[in-house]
């Protein structure tokens, strides 16, 4: 370790990507715009921070986002908290309570929080570049804007859980300290909080990355070839669920639906496939719950990323699943409903949260809001497989259109182009767009 490293916040490497490779992919039309916005952003400096670089959707977003910006002409880091278990015990109840969960935090739990935050902003301080633009992802950093010297930055407060009804003591504690962003963002219209301390709101949905290795076309031999590895049988129905273990992803619920229709089709497999995160220390009750409700049972398959399930494996899952189940009781968006239907596989959804906007009507699987309507939808699909394929077929195009990566890059440049309107960017070196992303000028 370098001298000082102790002192300085994790950055997580990502490599290069190319805006020109999803040329084919992705609308052209949305292409050509991301030029054109990255003009006034070249040679800014932006971070990104979260608790996590692995094992959720934030985690997935930032890999594939962070080194678009840097293929733009925009400095970009990707930055992690520091945090010890109490802290990530002390976070997950303020990211329950934010979604509704009931309850409120101990003023030990409240010293936890923010002695770890005042921990992080020096660190933020001491390894500062500059940076004219930094996005905080969730809960677990929130109140770095508010305790951080870094005023020449433009914060953005970038909020993917459903805070449409948060139980008011958690708001209560975090709300005053979201006062210091300069802007706010949130998946859906319906999730802003009341009283939210933020006056420049913007609504925008995440999306999936269609070259990365959980979305990239898998060969229908080497897809067999990794679910039988794993333990799959082939040649048997499958039904997928794809989340953390999570409460809020109600496992157990998929189990019950699951349930319900196997006497029905007597060979049908179920796939439990979760990552256990370093910030999720909940997830493991989950897990060890799950596993007590399907013990015993060999068709259904409950994975992890411990047992070497990545994302190739989840992209062969989803894939050759007949069907995927995402049945959330909240949920802020749900890539791996996007995941699974550009791969063409229909999807039941939980009607919550950014799901429904993945799944309108008759366009990529069935909306549910119970165990008995997700085992119906799930019985209706397994005996109607045209219908399933063309709701699938459908949903692809719906994912090509709205839930794709450049989509979501060019809402971010659209913010720092609003953000740099209100308040200047300092004169930078200037690499002209068309240059940077290995396109033709435009």
């Amino acid at each position: 370790m370098q001298p000082g490293a102790e002192a300085m916040l994790d950055v997580v490497d990502v490599g290069k990507r190319s805006l020109a490779t999803y040329r084919g992919v992705a609308p052209d039309v949305q292409l050509d715009e991301l030029l054109h916005l990255a003009e006034r952003l070249r040679g800014a400096r932006c971070m990104h921070l979260n608790a996590t670089s692995y094992g959720g959707g934030v985690s997935e977003l930032l890999r594939s986002l962070v080194p678009l910006y840097n293929d733009l002409g925009i400095t970009t880091d990707w930055k992690l908290i520091h945090g010890d278990e109490a802290f990530f015990q002390v976070t997950k109840r303020i990211h329950n309570g934010l979604q509704g969960a009931p309850g409120e935090l101990s003023e030990s739990e409240k010293a936890i929080y923010l002695a770890n935050a005042q921990l992080n902003a020096s660190r933020l301080v001491s390894d500062s570049e500059d940076y004219d633009f930094i996005f905080v992802h969730d809960p677990q950093p929130a109140v770095l804007a508010a305790i951080s010297s870094l005023h020449d930055a433009r914060w953005i407060w970038r909020c993917h859980i459903d805070t449409s009804h948060p139980t008011p003591s958690f708001w209560e504690f975090l709300s005053p300290y979201l006062r210091a962003y300069d802007s706010a963002v949130f998946t859906h219209q319906d999730f802003i909080p009341p009283e939210l301390p933020i006056r420049d709101v913007h609504v925008y949905a995440p999306a999936i990355d269609p070259l990365s290795p959980k979305n990239f076309p898998l060969p229908d031999d080497l897809a067999r070839h990794v679910l039988e590895w794993i333990g799959i049988r082939t040649h048997r129905p499958l039904v997928t669920q794809v989340g953390r273990f999570d409460r809020w992803k109600d496992p157990l619920g998929v189990v019950r639906a699951y349930q319900r229709v196997r006497p029905h089709v007597p060979d049908l497999q179920l796939a439990l496939v979760g990552s256990l995160a370093l910030d999720d220390p909940e997830g493991w009750e989950v897990y060890e719950e799950v596993r007590a409700a399907t013990a015993g049972d060999s068709l259904i398959h409950v994975l992890t990323n411990l047992v070497g399930v990545g994302n190739i494996e989840v992209n062969a899952l989803q894939t050759f699943s007949n069907v995927v189940i995402q049945k959330s009781l909240r949920e802020g968006f749900g890539l791996v409903v996007s995941e699974a239907v550009w791969k063409g596989t229909p999807v039941i959804g939980g009607r919550v949260g950014g799901i429904p906007l993945q799944l309108p009507e008759d366009t990529g699987g069935i909306l549910v809001s119970s165990v008995e309507e997700c085992a119906e939808a799930l019985l209706h699909l397994l005996r109607q497989p045209e219908e399933a394929r063309l709701l699938g077929a459908r949903g692809r195009e719906h994912v090509r259109q709205n839930f794709l990566m450049p989509r979501l890059l060019r809402d971010h440049l659209r913010l720092l182009n609003h953000l740099a309107s209100r308040r200047p960017l300092p004169a930078r070196d200037i690499v002209p767009a068309f240059v940077q992303a290995g396109l033709p000028g435009v």
